[in-house]
Formats: structure tokens, C-alpha cells, sequence
């Protein structure tokens, strides 16, 4: 094997810090001045009318709240392996998002956070964001699919044949899941990981569904201010339900980080356009919810990133 020098590993690691923090900082950047879609004009004209400094910082302390609950389940589900502080909880969310945000529906996260415990307790961090990001995740699927419906119920979207369909494959999908909660790919099954699941003790689990409901009512009501701080007057149970369903499809789209305010916004044209909400607006609101949380988080985790040291034994 090629040894490497203490100074060479420093050096590599030095240099891919910064390309983390670099590449993370040019994305952000690209995003934010090369969007034709943006009108910057209308932004402050818009901004300028509506200013208040409350609203403002009742907006600020939304992000800061969902960001916190995060950190506050990940500081939950790791206590099965060792207690840590909010500090280190906080250190290693964000540092994780910093990491995540080229990859894939940001499975980086997952090598992120692992890189903070020791290489031995790999396997068991990545299972407990799994299940952080699960819980999250099924929220988004069921509360998205009863947005759908109510939505659909309302505009017409799809017809009740097609409603009917969707649940028949749902359904159909769950019963092969239980059929084949046996079968082994790689030493891994359905039943063993629902085993792994209810090995940890159920105040944990507890814990984590309240939090990851907080989350979700946090971010979805984040979204819904802004759409009244434009002037978007519309129904508060159309409005979350519109909310609910494109959190949903687009979450289920496969897309980076870095881009998730593009896949969000055109979602969100497409439906919101069905309630006659200007096309802009809409684009502005998924930008600024970007910005406030994945942007500004990712600032903050650029600092924790380049301060990084990792526990894997070399």
C-alpha cells in the first residue's frame, strides 16, 4: 500500500474542505444572480410596500426553529449511542447539510454526520438519519397525499378513476412489501430492520415524531406567511393543502440540494398557477425559502466544515 504522510493527509483534507466550502459558496451564487426567473425589480418594489420589521424577524426566528428541531431530533436518536450537546448536534447537522449539498436528495448527509463518531460506529449513524429523515419523510407523504386529495377535490385536477388507481397501486405496493418483509438482499430485510427500528426504546421514537411534526408545521406555515406577506389571498386550508401537495411531489423527485429551490418552484408554478397566483410570487417565495433554509444554514455549516476534524481512526 501507498503511505501517505501526516502532512499530505492534513493537506488533502485541507483541500477538500475547501472545496466543500468553495463549491457550496459558487452554486449558491450561480443560483441566486443568473435566475432569469428572478425580478429583482418587482422583489424590492414588492419589499418596499410590505416592509416590516417584525414580519421579517418572525420569518428569520421560522427558519431558525426548523433548523433547531432538526438538530434537536439528531441530538435524540444519536443519545442511543452517546449523549451529545446541542453544540455537537448542531456541528454536525450542518456541517452534514454543507457536505450533502451536491449530492443526490443530499445522501452525503449520511457520510457527513458518520464522520464526526468513530469509523467502527458507522453503520449504526446511518441507520439512526435514516429514521430522522424517515419519519420526516412519511409526514411529508401522508399529510402531501391528503393535500392532494383535498386539492383535487376542489379543482379537478385528476379524475376519481385515477384517484382510485393510485391507491389501488399503494396498496398493492404495501402488501408486496409485507410479502417479501423476508426476503434477504445482502443480509438485510424488511423484518430485520423493523426489528433494528423497535430496538430503540419507544420514548426515543416519541421524541422524534413530535419533533419531525413540529418541523413539518413550522416549514409548511413558514410558506404560507410568505404567500400572505405578498398579498396572496386565498383560502388558509386551500392554501396549506397546495403547501402539503407540492412539498410532496417534489420531495419525491429526485434532485441535489443546491437545486432544490428550482424543483420546488416549478412544482409549486404548476399548481399555484391552477389558483391564479402570479408566477413570480411563487418563484420568489420557493427562492426565499431556499435561501432561508439551505442557504443560510449552509453558511453557518461552511464554518464547521472547515474546522472539521474527524474521529475515524486512521
Amino acid at each position: 500500500m501507498i503511505s501517505i504522510s501526516d502532512k499530505a493527509k492534513q493537506f488533502l483534507i485541507l483541500v477538500a474542505k475547501l472545496l466543500v466550502v468553495g463549491g457550496a459558496f459558487y452554486f449558491i451564487y450561480n443560483q441566486l444572480a443568473h435566475n432569469d426567473k428572478l425580478d429583482w425589480a418587482l422583489f424590492a418594489e414588492k419589499f418596499k410596500k410590505n416592509q416590516s420589521v417584525l414580519g421579517i424577524l418572525f420569518i428569520l426566528f421560522l427558519s431558525v426553529l426548523n433548523r433547531y428541531l432538526e438538530i434537536l431530533k439528531w441530538q435524540n436518536l444519536v443519545g442511543v449511542i452517546q449523549k451529545i450537546s446541542v453544540g455537537d448536534a448542531t456541528k454536525q447537522v450542518l456541517g452534514a447539510l454543507t457536505a450533502a449539498l451536491f449530492t443526490p436528495n443530499g445522501l452525503g448527509e449520511y457520510a457527513g454526520k458518520a464522520l464526526f463518531f468513530e469509523k467502527s460506529e458507522t453503520k449504526k449513524i446511518i441507520f439512526l438519519n435514516l429514521i430522522c429523515n424517515g419519519i420526516q419523510m412519511l409526514l411529508t407523504i401522508v399529510l402531501g397525499i391528503f393535500g392532494l386529495l383535498y386539492f383535487n377535490a376542489n379543482f379537478n385536477v385528476i379524475t376519481t378513476r385515477t384517484v382510485v388507481i393510485l391507491f389501488g397501486g399503494l396498496l398493492v405496493g404495501l402488501g408486496v412489501l409485507f410479502l417479501a418483509k423476508k426476503m434477504t438482499i445482502k443480509g438485510y430485510s424488511i423484518e430485520k430492520i423493523i426489528h433494528r427500528i423497535n430496538a430503540i426504546p419507544k420514548p426515543i421514537h416519541q421524541k422524534n415524531i413530535v419533533l419531525a411534526i413540529g418541523r413539518y408545521l413550522v416549514f409548511s406555515h413558514q410558506y404560507y406567511f410568505l404567500f400572505r406577506a405578498f398579498d396572496v389571498e386565498l383560502p388558509y386550508l386551500i392554501l396549506m393543502a397546495t403547501i402539503f401537495a407540492v412539498y410532496f411531489l417534489a420531495s419525491s423527485l429526485p434532485t441535489f440540494q443546491f437545486l432544490d429551490f428550482a424543483v420546488k418552484g416549478s412544482v409549486a408554478v404548476y399548481f399555484f398557477g391552477l389558483l391564479g397566483v402570479n408566477e413570480w410570487i411563487v418563484v420568489f417565495i420557493s427562492t426565499l425559502m431556499w435561501f432561508l433554509n439551505v442557504v443560510l444554514p449552509v453558511v453557518i455549516g461552511s464554518y464547521f466544515v472547515l474546522n472539521f476534524k474527524s474521529k475515524w481512526k486512521q
